[in-house]
């Protein structure tokens, strides 16, 4: 699936999956479209939301670029001059080939009812026709949910609408086909339309929206009961699939993961102390190592390497915030950093950082896996001798280098939840990570960038925040700029399935 439909100067125009919010719901929660796009591309940063999609209908979005196409695109929803076409799919006959609804929407609790017509509120209006075994929807008004009300109180809810009395199916099936309007610049029409896909698998059409093939083929396919399956996690890694579970795979899960393509299946028992080795499930075993793309770049995998294969895909793209020096709209990294990245197992995110220009120290308390980052380095064609790889423990390191006055740019804070060492003794996050930052801080240089991550689940989001900010303001400093970054959409938020990755990009004085 093809995300952007058109792009100039003024205009983006989307074709949004089924199964993503428009917006973020709150503030911790997975990213919506929006906030996915104006963090990715510098280009983006100004866009603003003229109007919105329900989660789970799919299909054409217009954000505007610029103030002038804001202000034009903005009058025209308001004075009904954008056409808007929707295509429906419904299990029940319809009584009518046309039909004109017209009522006013009230809500009550998660969905909204329809009222009759008074003088003292607006009323929400839709055009119905029969097209074949489809039905057109022509809203003339754009009030939350109205299609789907005024299908369900007509007697034709839509397919997969279960909150409107519609039967189950994989999906809603309501889709945004066309579009038109005049462009903001040179008033000429604008037409746009994209054919719905009620039938493809809507967690795999999310992925196809924002993994360009060519240049990652690294990324979750099922997260578990986010993407409607309960304790199953899988990824693409390159030509093989890893499946996690608790237990021994069900049926259904096996039939699920075969329709895959891939050239082997393997499959790792999660456990609450760890996980256990990965065995091969069908397919060609893999090599010893297979090298796998992340937004152009080359990482070395292994998959009998134990609990994790060599890249923990869930950090894509801060990897690529460090990569291209874009963390948000007027959040940059300057050109050539230097990189502490202190806990850095397989360097991932010091490629990005020396790709994108900077001198990297890389420390972990694995000398195997600091080669393994070397090799890393090699794959990208990065000269590893001009960066510096230490061995050791990060706390007793940092003490080090307070002592020599080394002052970095950019520090990567991204530690296990749980470790122990003879040096610094037990690390846990939730209780230990205030002071990590404090030992930290000393080396990060005036108006320097710090990114503080966890994966521990336990540890609130509002809570982790406070453990940073808090060290910050203990050393006296101030936070220059905040970017909070949640998983990436391949790791989907739910309330079945709550965020478990915290992120934040701190500019610090």
């Amino acid at each position: 699936m093809e995300l952007i439909v058109f792009e100039d100067e003024h205009l983006l125009v989307v074709n949004k999956p089924a199964g993503w919010n428009t917006h973020s719901p709150a503030p911790f929660a997975g990213e919506g479209l929006y906030e996915w796009l104006k963090n990715r591309l510098p280009r983006w940063s100004a866009l603003a939301i003229i109007h919105r999609l329900d989660k789970e209908t799919s299909g054409l979005m217009v954000f505007g670029k610029t103030a002038l196409a804001n202000r034009s695109l903005t009058q025209q929803f308001d004075q009904r001059q954008v056409h808007k076409k929707y295509i429906l799919l419904t299990d029940r006959k319809p009584a009518f080939r046309e039909l004109h609804a017209r009522s006013v929407l009230v809500r009550s609790g998660a969905k909204y009812i329809s009222r009759p017509i008074r003088p003292d509120a607006a009323p929400a209006e839709t055009i119905f026709s029969v097209a074949g075994d489809v039905i057109e929807a022509i809203p003339l008004t754009g009030k939350t949910h109205q299609i789907r009300v005024h299908a369900a109180e007509h007697g034709f809810p839509i397919l997969g609408d279960t909150l409107y009395g519609g039967a189950p199916a994989g999906r809603l099936c309501l889709h945004a086909a066309e579009l038109r309007f005049d462009h903001p610049a040179t008033n000429q029409p604008l037409f746009f339309s994209v054919p719905p896909d009620f039938t493809s698998d809507t967690r795999l059409v999310l992925r196809a929206a924002i993994i360009d093939p060519a240049l990652s083929d690294a990324y979750r396919i099922i997260h578990g009961a986010a993407d409607g399956w309960p304790g199953l996690y899988l990824d693409r890694l390159g030509e093989y699939l890893m499946a996690q579970t608790t237990g021994a795979l069900t049926d259904s899960q096996r039939r699920y993961i075969d329709q895959i393509k891939s050239r082997g299946v393997y499959h790792q028992i999660l456990r609450r102390k760890g996980r256990t080795a990965p065995q091969l499930l069908s397919g060609e075993p893999a090599p010893n190592e297979i090298v796998i793309r992340e937004n152009g770049l080359r990482f070395s995998l292994r998959m009998d390497e134990g609990s994790s294969t060599g890249l923990f895909l869930d950090q894509r793209e801060n990897r690529r915030c460090l990569k291209e020096h874009y963390i948000s709209p007027g959040f940059e990294l300057p050109p050539a950093p230097e990189v502490l990245n202190a806990f850095a197992y397989t360097c991932g995110f010091s490629v990005c950082a020396a790709t994108g220009g900077g001198r990297v120290t890389s420390l972990d308390l694995s000398k195997s896996y600091l080669e393994w980052g070397r090799r890393n380095f090699d794959l990208n064609g990065l000269d590893s001798s001009a960066h510096e790889f230490i061995f050791g423990d990060a706390l007793a390191w940092f003490r080090r280098l307070v002592k020599k006055k080394r002052c970095f740019d950019v520090i990567i804070l991204d530690p296990p939840t749980f470790s122990r060492s003879r040096e610094s003794g037990v690390f846990q996050a939730e209780k230990n990570y205030g002071a990590l930052v404090d030992a930290a801080l000393p080396l990060l240089k005036p108006g320097g960038t710090l990114l503080a991550s966890t994966n521990a689940a336990q540890f609130a989001p509002e809570d982790f925040l406070k453990a940073v900010t808090d060290s910050v303001r203990r050393a006296n400093r101030s936070v220059l700029q905040q970017h909070y970054v949640p998983q990436p959409p391949d790791f989907p938020v739910d309330r079945a399935e709550p965020a478990y990755l915290k992120t934040v990009w701190l500019r610090i004085s």
